[in-house]
């Protein structure tokens, strides 16, 4: 590991808005934040810039981002604590473990942002809009909680417009591509570090918002498998 990333590391571990694998916090935030405010995790967060902007437009709100980076966990932990925005957080761990910190409803929304599309179909499962991940967010998310995904990866997009789908989950609303939508809420106008970098070469942002508002059974993966199995995603997507 560089001296720069060994730096970061050790003064993340001073900041008092990161927490690392916390233990007995579920249920506790309201202590954390002082205050009762919605609770809005981003995942995946990377530089936290999603949860930056929103906790700026919504100061009623309070936003923990989450990641396994630590590195680029100080850039967005850095800024919060200069700029003194108190609902700003980020809790470094696997994502996977993420239920040992929130209380059944106590998480209002979810932002999904630019996250790693896992492109190979043998990493599908580690796609965090897989019913694997969505079973998890469940557990915390409140009935009518929101989830939101926002990509440049027609891949992630359409497999989860599938996974809904197949699951009966409510979708909420869908852009297909945001530059062609006018009047978009400010929320959609935040740009990420790998938004701009348009990696996945599309020139397209995709949108989707959903709710857990079904049991998401896991005999309902089976039908996800199937659908993934090679021939089977290109000829649904030139049926489109």
């Amino acid at each position: 590991m560089g001296q720069k990333k060994l730096l970061r590391f050790a003064e993340i571990a001073t900041f008092p808005n990161v927490l690392q694998y916390p233990v007995g916090m579920a249920g506790k935030w309201k202590d954390f934040f002082k205050n009762d405010h919605p609770l809005v995790l981003e995942l995946a967060c990377g530089k936290g810039e999603y949860a930056l902007g929103l906790g700026k437009m919504h100061p009623e709100k309070n936003y923990i981002g989450i990641d396994l980076k630590g590195n680029r966990i100080w850039v967005g932990a850095k800024k919060a604590l200069q700029e003194s925005m108190t609902n700003i957080a980020f809790i470094r761990s696997h994502i996977d473990k993420i239920t040992d910190y929130f209380w059944p409803g106590e998480v209002s929304e979810i932002w999904i942002t630019f996250p790693d599309p896992q492109l190979r179909m043998s990493r599908a499962k580690k796609r965090l809009t897989h019913p694997k991940f969505l079973r998890l967010y469940k557990q915390f998310l409140a009935q009518d909680g929101l989830i939101h995904l926002k990509t440049d990866s027609p891949v992630l997009y359409e497999f989860t417009k599938k996974v809904i789908e197949i699951n009966k989950l409510e979708t909420v609303e869908d852009l297909s591509d945001l530059a062609s939508f006018n009047n978009l809420k400010e929320e959609l106008k935040i740009q990420t570090h790998y938004e701009a970098l348009d990696i996945s070469g599309s020139h397209k942002i995709f949108y989707l918002s959903f709710r857990l508002n079904a049991g998401l059974d896991p005999e309902l993966d089976k039908i996800l498998a199937e659908y993934l199995k090679p021939g089977l995603v290109q000829a649904d997507a030139e049926n489109e």
